[in-house]
């Protein structure tokens, strides 16, 4: 049994450079370990016939900084001011902080399939409307990566001077993966194989960005217009019940409302315009995707949910709490579940079957 400490909770606040620079300076350390990591994974797998080196994976990452400034200004300034203080070069901060998305670009640079050591199989996650919820809905997910991620494990609780205060799970050396802000704006993610991936924003920044709105529908407006690095399914979900399931390819924007059934999501696409520039899966990820999927529907299919039955959700050891295994590594390194009606976020680190959930407040 690996039992966890309390999740580690650091508070950062201010303009976006000061943000960045007081995240990159508390964990200097252990980002420059991560980083060495992620772009270790990178380099020395076989991609198109061999592996790439160091470089050829950095000058990739430094090409898609451009498009990370003119996404956000303010969400760049805060990695180059994380990157900075924490002794990396901006490039390796594109890696570290948007590696699933990265991927997609290197396929799309590179070509070949990506190597099983690289594919991360990532989060079961589910939208609860208001009517099933006692009138104050939920959003939830596993947050399930390659177990070299799970030590890595973060939640922010940031404080922009020009932007909702906002609780984000995440990992050291990334802008932020999962949250809430003060106005009961929630979002979440799936990780998706894309075979369109451009020279674009990592997810990351994205859901940063989704998290500077005040409803689904702006949040859901940021991510129409953004210009993707790689595929991710975002969750979005307010306070006012309003959500929306995004199947966001670079190429394709697939969008479900939410309405009277819980929307539950994993990593394979399901709308057919996503689907056909879905990167081929290993059989093994698809099956596990899809019994994940499957399961995730059976626990919500009657009566009324809240936060504890959500919490057993993520705790379901048959198909979505997920233990690591080769070749692909692959466990649920934490999870998140958030009621924006009344601004209640819980968090875990590490597998939710063998910790506990925490209490998380606002500044």
């Amino acid at each position: 049994m690996t039992k966890r400490p309390p999740i580690r909770i650091l508070d950062v606040a201010g303009s976006p450079a000061e943000m960045g620079a007081t995240h990159g300076a508390a964990f200097a350390d252990e980002i420059r370990v991560y980083t060495d990591k992620r772009v270790g994974l990178v380099a020395a797998t076989q991609w198109a016939g061999g592996p790439l080196s160091r470089g050829d994976v950095l000058d990739i990452a430094e090409s898609m900084l451009p498009a990370h400034a003119a996404f956000d200004a303010d969400l760049h300034s805060e990695m180059c001011a994380l990157a900075d203080a924490a002794g990396i070069s901006h490039a390796e901060a594109v890696v570290v902080g948007g590696y699933t998305d990265f991927i997609d670009t290197v396929r799309s640079v590179v070509g070949g399939q990506p190597p099983a050591e690289v594919v991360e199989d990532d989060c079961t996650a589910v939208i609860v409307p208001d009517s099933r919820a006692n009138d104050a809905g939920y959003f939830g997910q596993t947050w399930d990566m390659h177990d070299s991620a799970t030590d890595h494990v973060l939640l922010l609780r940031a404080d922009p001077t020009d932007a909702p205060a906002a609780i984000l799970f995440t990992t050291t050396g990334c802008l932020g993966q999962i949250g809430m802000n003060t106005e009961g704006l929630c979002v979440g993610i799936n990780n998706l194989s894309g075979l369109d991936g451009t020279r674009g924003v990592n997810w990351t920044s994205v859901v940063r960005g989704m998290l500077k709105t005040e409803t689904a529908d702006e949040a859901l407006q940021v991510l129409l217009e953004a210009d993707l690095a790689g595929a991710h399914n975002f969750l979005i979900f307010d306070r006012h019940g309003v959500g929306f399931n995004v199947e966001a390819m670079p190429s394709v924007r697939a969008v479900t409302t939410l309405e009277d059934r819980p929307i539950v999501h994993t990593n394979h696409t399901i709308d057919t315009d996503a689907t056909k520039v879905q990167a081929q899966r290993d059989p093994r990820q698809t099956a596990s995707s899809e019994a994940r999927l499957e399961t995730g529907r059976k626990l919500l299919a009657e009566g009324q949910i809240d936060e504890e039955r959500l919490f057993d959700l993520t705790r379901e050891a048959g198909a979505i709490c997920q233990v690591a295994t080769e070749p692909f590594r692959v466990e649920s390194s934490g999870a998140a579940v958030m009621r924006p009606a009344t601004r209640d976020f819980w968090a875990c680190w590490g597998l939710p079957a063998e910790n506990d959930y925490q209490h998380i407040s606002f500044n």
